[in-house]
């Protein structure tokens, strides 16, 4: 048996937990710059504000609803799921952390009542971390994850299901022809897989509720669909296509990008910001062990200032051998820049990309470059070569120390730690980082 544990409103409910004053209030989450609503509370969805929608198009609430934004504060975000989900993993074997806001649990050998067990972990999680959640809770992960669905939306929308299956719903525990009428009730949509054109086609073909797509045949759908659309049909008939991971696969790719704050007109300011964007990339490629074998650098205008020229730059490098060196990433993407740049450009975007993601002892274990100077790989004794002890050295420090304790020179800060970088993403409305900075750190007074 599976659960699904999931925050509601996640985003949000985070910035609640550190301003009380925001319970009950509509509240919405910008995006980086500031540009679109990417979370909502209850209270905001109400008033008809849309999932990604433009702020400027709905900040006329602010006075006439009393709507609140923030910017978003991915570093408590963060820092508030791992919180979350180290609590979560105490109720299971195995936990499988599927994105910030969910985690699958694997309940196999678990005794007693599930969804009082459920529900005893939604009140720790919110007893200890503060934050609010629902549980799905059925014999495969599409099941729980649906079983999510109604738990959640019995809460939310009184009515739609039974106010029985509100916050911690347990598909598995039910009888068939309760199992039917739910599933009578579910667009097709809600299943987990299913995205909006796929929803369209099934519609289309007359599987409009999750009921019809039960009664289909798998056979058809997988001619028509994919072999993934036949699991999915499994899945929700109750045979387990797909198990906890608890070790997820490495990424075949790593991607690093941003919209800049404000226009970057200088070839420094687009080199400080690849620079940057390599260390992030290559931070992420160590931590899963593995080493690229490309690099890609983009840097671009942006498409929607009509009035500007444009420009798109995007190029891949072929590295000599494979490696997960900042310095070297950083070096290629500064010098790819240097290529690319074109003056007079007022540039909106860039970003850097890893690309032919290796194991790192497999990667070890290549043609050896008599030419090159001594590499992770092989490191030359005593002469101070050993790259791979240094980046580790350089991913302690900044461990302990914080972000940019360490970092390349390229990607300059100023000496107050303060973010003026001329490319930096605009966050007018962030709130403190109240959980991992000691000068943000909220302050009693008695």
């Amino acid at each position: 048996m599976y659960a699904l544990v999931d925050g509601n409103n996640f985003y949000v409910s985070c910035e609640r937990v550190f301003a009380p004053h925001l319970l009950g209030k509509p509240v919405v989450v910008l995006s980086s710059n500031d540009g679109a609503c990417v979370a909502r509370s209850e209270e905001a969805k109400a008033l008809g504000v849309q999932m990604a929608q433009p702020w400027f198009q709905v900040r006329h609430l602010e006075r006439s609803a009393g709507l609140i934004a923030v910017s978003a504060n991915f570093e408590l975000y963060a820092e508030m799921s791992a919180r979350m989900m180290a609590v979560e993993a105490r109720y299971a074997p195995r936990q499988e952390i599927y994105s910030i806001d969910e985690s699958f649990l694997d309940f196999e050998g678990v005794r007693g009542d599930l969804v009082a067990i459920g529900r005893e972990l939604r009140a720790a999680v919110w007893r200890e971390v503060g934050l609010p959640t629902c549980v799905g809770i059925g014999p495969t992960k599409t099941l729980a994850k649906l079983a999510n669905h109604i738990a959640k939306s019995a809460e939310r929308k009184p009515g739609s299901y039974p106010a029985h299956l509100a916050q911690v719903c347990n598909v598995g525990a039910m009888h068939q022809h309760e199992l039917d009428g739910h599933f009578a009730a579910t667009d097709v949509s809600e299943v987990w897989g299913i995205g909006r054109k796929t929803s369209a086609r099934l519609h289309d073909a007359g599987v409009h509720t999750v009921l019809d797509l039960l009664q289909a045949d798998a056979t058809t759908l997988r001619r028509q669909f994919s072999i993934v659309m036949e699991k999915t049909l499994r899945e929700l008939r109750g045979t387990p296509c797909l198990s906890i991971d608890d070790a997820p696969a490495a990424r075949q790719q790593i991607l690093v990008s941003r919209s800049f704050g404000k226009a970057v007109t200088t070839m420094d300011g687009i080199i400080e910001a690849v620079s940057e964007f390599a260390s992030r990339a290559a931070e992420k490629l160590r931590g899963q062990e593995s080493v690229c074998g490309a690099i890609h650098v983009f840097f671009s205008t942006s498409p929607f200032r009509r009035n500007d020229r444009q420009h798109q730059a995007g190029v891949t490098i072929p590295l000599v051998r494979p490696t997960a060196d900042t310095r070297m990433l950083v070096a290629t993407a500064a010098a790819t820049v240097h290529g690319q740049y074109r003056a007079g450009f007022n540039y909106a975007k860039a970003g850097v990309m890893l690309v032919d993601l290796q194991r790192a002892d497999e990667a070890c274990q290549g043609e050896l470059d008599l030419a090159a100077p001594a590499s992770d790989c092989a490191p030359a004794q005593g002469q101070g070569h050993d790259r791979a002890r240094l980046m580790n050295a350089m991913d302690v420090l900044n461990r302990r120390f914080g972000r940019d304790a360490v970092r390349i020179g390229s990607a300059r800060v100023a000496s107050s730690r303060e973010e003026t970088r001329s490319w930096a993403i605009r966050q007018e409305r962030r709130t403190p980082r109240s959980t991992t900075r000691w000068d943000e750190v909220p302050v009693v007074r008695c």
